[in-house]
């Protein structure tokens, strides 16, 4: 089910699975590791390419995904969604980054943030809201955010949230989407998380 427009994606690998115990980028899923899992969804989204951003190089690449070396490791999330819009700041398309730890992962819900930018070109970002919260690591950014998230960034903010907020007033838009699928942002955390296989 390709989405109108074109758009990249980054699914983020880099995390140190402290609550689960393991990589959580590697766990299986009915056979597939989990990173492939979420990386499958935003091509069937209709992604034009997708990597993973860090972790571990050798084990995700034998998974046959293309790994981009996080630039910030250690620094959470925000870290590796300038990451990915670094990686691919030589293109006007939107960069939709996910998560790793999501297991019912929906293309349909991708294909929301992708669309809700539109012809966007300034800086905006589309992100999902469920129950009243809004989806984080589930979102579609404009290539135009990465000057002002990597601004916050410096000043030594770490959480998305309150570097995408705290930019509104330096022109970033946010646009809230309803998900197709809310139970396509289930993440997992722990092992009791992890669905039956």
């Amino acid at each position: 089910m390709p989405v109108l427009g074109s758009f990249f994606g980054a699914v983020l690998t880099g995390g140190t699975s402290r609550r689960m115990g393991r990589d959580k980028a590697l766990l299986r899923i009915s056979g597939r590791a989990l990173a492939v899992v979420v990386a499958d969804a935003m091509v069937a989204a209709g992604a034009d390419r997708v990597v993973a951003m860090g972790g571990d190089r050798t084990a995700l690449a034998a998974e046959g995904l293309t790994v981009v070396d996080d630039r910030y490791p250690g620094e959470g999330p925000l870290g590796g969604i300038l990451t990915a819009l670094d990686y691919f700041q030589d293109s006007t398309q939107p960069v939709v980054v996910l998560a790793c730890d999501l297991p019912t992962a929906d293309p349909r819900n991708v294909a929301a943030v992708v669309e809700a930018l539109g012809d966007l070109d300034g800086p905006a970002v589309a992100v999902p809201v469920v129950d009243g919260r809004r989806q984080w690591m589930h979102a579609s950014w404009t290539p135009a955010t990465a000057p002002l998230l990597s601004a916050a960034f410096m000043d030594g903010e770490r959480a998305t949230w309150r570097a995408a907020e705290d930019s509104v007033d330096s022109g970033l838009q946010i646009l809230e989407v309803d998900g197709p699928s809310p139970t396509g942002f289930c993440d997992v955390d722990q092992p009791s998380d992890l669905p039956p296989d």
